[in-house]
């Protein structure tokens, strides 16, 4: 009876990720078919183990030295640590001969990005953001097109890449992984991440250019639940 137990605990401690939402809804689901409290807890625990392997595929898929592999490793990293939109994502500029044009500070780990309405702010990455960033920009310097002041660039000598193009690559690497993967699954995991962990709501709703705490209901409610769940298994578990 020792193992089940130590892999309960070890499911609890999984990040599963942008899959976080769809593990609640399934969760949610086996309790309206009167699952009992162990059922549930061994199905949604064998999900949150391959959900917490998701991210680390889809970043595989990007491995390599590759312009295209840098790249692609580089954005998928700035969506993990951001939570930013796509069309952000797709704005970030790269000048460092003109600051006013230069949107990356990877001394300080800092990114501006212009959203909605024109409306600036700033988001802070971790360092191995910082680093996968680096990485890319030392192959977008030898890149044909490189005086072009957007950060993403295509691959063969293409231009800037577009919404549509870094979509479309997050959804190809997802396949590549053979994992379901499109860039909101990103925003929704930094955000459900940030108050699950006790991130205070009003720097949630800067760094994610919110102006109404409309967003904050939805992902504050999905946070509090699974705290409480979490409080509940740990309060409430039951002896073998």
């Amino acid at each position: 009876m020792a193992v089940p137990r130590r892999h309960a605990r070890q499911a609890g401690q999984l990040d599963a990720g942008p899959l976080a939402a769809d593990i609640a809804s399934f969760r949610l689901h086996l309790a309206a078919e009167g699952k009992s409290a162990r059922t549930i807890q061994g199905y949604t625990g064998a999900v949150r183990w391959f959900a917490a392997a998701w991210l680390s595929d889809v970043e595989r898929a990007c491995r390599g030295g590759t312009f295209a592999q840098r790249r692609d490793a580089a954005i998928i990293a700035v969506f993990t640590a951001t939570g930013i939109r796509l069309s952000e994502m797709a704005g970030i500029r790269h000048d460092p001969d003109d600051p006013a044009r230069n949107d990356l500070d990877l001394d300080r780990r800092e990114i501006r990005i212009a959203g909605k309405g024109g409306t600036a702010r700033t988001v802070k990455i971790g360092h191995q953001t910082a680093r996968a960033l680096d990485r890319y920009l030392r192959a977008r310097s030898r890149h044909p097109q490189a005086w072009r002041d957007r950060l993403w660039l295509g691959v063969n000598g293409r231009g800037p890449l577009t919404a549509t193009g870094i979509y479309q690559m997050i959804a190809r690497r997802g396949r590549q992984a053979g994992v379901p993967a499109y860039p909101h699954r990103f925003r929704h995991h930094f955000s459900h991440t940030w108050l699950d962990r006790g991130g205070p709501e009003a720097d949630l709703m800067e760094l994610n250019g919110w102006t109404s705490p409309q967003m904050l209901t939805r992902y504050g409610a999905s946070a509090r639940a699974a705290r409480a769940r979490r409080t509940y298994d740990r309060i409430m578990e039951e002896e073998p």
